[in-house]
């Protein structure tokens, strides 16, 4: 008994298309696997980037903090100002009194470890102020400044809880 040459082809042919699938299910789970580590860190805190100085000194990072107002200065051109550390946990933020707390507590707190931001060739923003959650990407120099190219902010008063309105006295 021979085979025929269509037989061994056809079974050739299906073990290529199965080990072609197998490699791009492969590649596939790989960039899955790559993208979810990677947003797995959102952001480090400034406490964070402090300690890991040497470290991520010229890597690129994104760095959450609280504003320090007194400290935003912009020329037309450099934007600048200095974040201070707030936890990442919500846990933390919950025992601090939520987080529009916390940015206040942390922006008043002198001691607080803060880190210098500066975004060159970048516009003023109207919702940069003193108690806002900034988050910064860039990447911090030799110098100790963080040098970012993106920043998010959060108005501290999207936390607040709304005031109830006040009832009027019957009869008034």
């Amino acid at each position: 008994m021979s085979t025929s040459p269509g037989v061994i082809q056809s079974s050739g042919g299906r073990t290529k298309f199965v080990i072609g699938g197998a490699i791009l299910l492969g590649a596939v789970a790989l960039l899955i696997i790559v993208n979810l580590v990677g947003q797995q860190e959102y952001f480090i805190t400034v406490d964070e980037m402090l300690a890991r100085r040497e470290a991520l000194t010229g890597r690129r990072a994104r760095v959450s903090g609280v504003v320090i107002g007194e400290t935003i200065a912009y020329d037309g051109q450099t934007l600048s100002f200095e974040i201070a550390h707030i936890p990442s946990s919500a846990a933390a933020l919950e025992a601090g009194g939520g987080l529009a707390q916390v940015l206040h507590d942390t922006a008043s707190d002198p001691n607080a470890a803060r880190l210098r931001v500066v975004l060159f060739d970048y516009p003023m923003r109207d919702d940069l102020r003193g108690e806002a959650q900034a988050i910064v990407t860039g990447a911090l120099g030799e110098d100790g400044v963080f040098y970012a190219d993106e920043l998010m902010l959060r108005c501290p008063s999207r936390y607040e809880e709304a005031l109830p309105e006040q009832a009027e006295p019957a009869g008034g």
